[in-house]
């Protein structure tokens, strides 16, 4: 029940930002906060060792890019993180890219897939500049499967918030989530 209301009070706050409250966003992230933090901190945990930015760091740079999307219009908690996960993709790819482009060419950074993923990747880790390469590739293929993707493994959603951020069934995330790893096995395996 407190998870009710919880998803109430979140998709309460977009809709008030949505249409122009400017503090709506501000009373929405201290809600949102741990969530994001957990999305984060899994998926930094996938970074190589070392890696510079922190969980913090990663909540903090997805909520300032945010703030400059200008009170975009989010429909409900889920797509509210489905907008996080592609944000945190953005990011974690800019960071492997400046890495890259500092090396010159040198070590990819290397970021693996999440246990459910795990079956369809051989190696141990993905290169997440790759990754967002053949995630393009499969959202000019399948937007939805590409998006999938994005909410499962950026944004750590299960399959029924997934489910619910793309308004499709249960069984549908499935089908779309078992495609996506057999398409990305295939051009990153």
């Amino acid at each position: 029940m407190a998870g009710d209301d919880r998803a109430r009070d979140v998709t309460a706050l977009l809709l008030e930002w949505s249409r122009g409250d400017a503090n709506a966003f501000e009373r929405l992230v201290p809600v949102v906060y741990d969530e994001l933090r957990r999305v984060a901190r899994a998926r930094l945990r996938q970074e190589r060792a070392g890696h510079v930015l922190q969980t913090t760091a990663l909540v903090h740079e997805t909520y300032l890019r945010m703030v400059d999307l200008d009170r975009m219009t989010i429909r409900s908690r889920h797509h509210f993180l489905a907008m996080a996960a592609r944000l945190m993709r953005q990011i974690l790819v800019d960071h492997a890219r400046r890495r890259r482009a500092e090396k010159r060419g040198g070590t990819f950074e290397i970021v693996g897939m999440d246990e459910a993923a795990v079956a369809a990747v051989p190696a141990p880790g993905v290169d997440v500049v790759a990754l967002d390469e053949a995630l393009n590739q499969l959202a000019e293929v399948d937007a939805r499967v590409c998006q999938v993707v994005e909410l499962r493994y950026f944004g750590g959603l299960t399959l029924e918030e997934t489910a619910g951020a793309l308004d499709v069934s249960h069984a549908t995330v499935e089908r779309d989530w078992a495609v996506a790893k057999a398409w990305l096995f295939q051009r990153l395996g």
